[in-house]
């Protein structure tokens, strides 16, 4: 029996995808988190006023989060992503939810802590965006590595 090149090329593609365990670049996920890392970026720099002045549109760049880690939760062999996210908006840690979390605490942070909070956050949605963009162990092993270490 003759095989279809067809055939044996999509047989290996299906091998290929089932071996990484990864899942598939995701458009709206890269969207998503690049439009919530410029929001992000925008109200962490107004963090030296007040954030009352700035709450609702902190509630809604937090429910936006809250949105996509719903969606990121929902996908198979995502695991990577849906933990970073999570932590990201975990109050608790020292990144996104936990910078608007301060900052209503205290409703005026410190340009000096605002610029060091701004760096780590900013790295952290850089290192997602990368691992959606790749999908390759390397973006994988940084991703991991922020993970574990927050």
């Amino acid at each position: 029996m003759k095989k279809s090149p067809f055939l044996i090329i999509l047989m290996v593609v299906l091998s290929s995808c089932m071996a990484t365990k990864t899942a598939l670049f995701d458009h709206y996920s890269y969207q998503k988190t690049t439009e919530i890392k410029v929001e992000t970026s925008n109200l962490m720099d107004k963090s030296s006023t007040s954030y009352t002045d700035n709450k609702i549109a902190i509630e809604k760049l937090l429910l936006e989060v809250q949105k996509l880690i719903e969606y990121e939760k929902n996908k198979p062999n995502n695991e990577i992503t849906f933990a970073m996210w999570t932590i990201l908006n975990d109050k608790e840690k020292n990144l996104l939810a936990g910078f608007f979390s301060r900052w209503q605490e205290k409703e005026k942070l410190s340009p000096a802590f605002a610029i060091e909070a701004k760096k780590q956050t900013m790295e952290a949605l850089d290192l997602l965006i990368q691992y959606e963009v790749k999908k390759d162990k390397e973006s994988a092993n940084l991703l991991l590595d922020l993970i574990k270490t927050k």
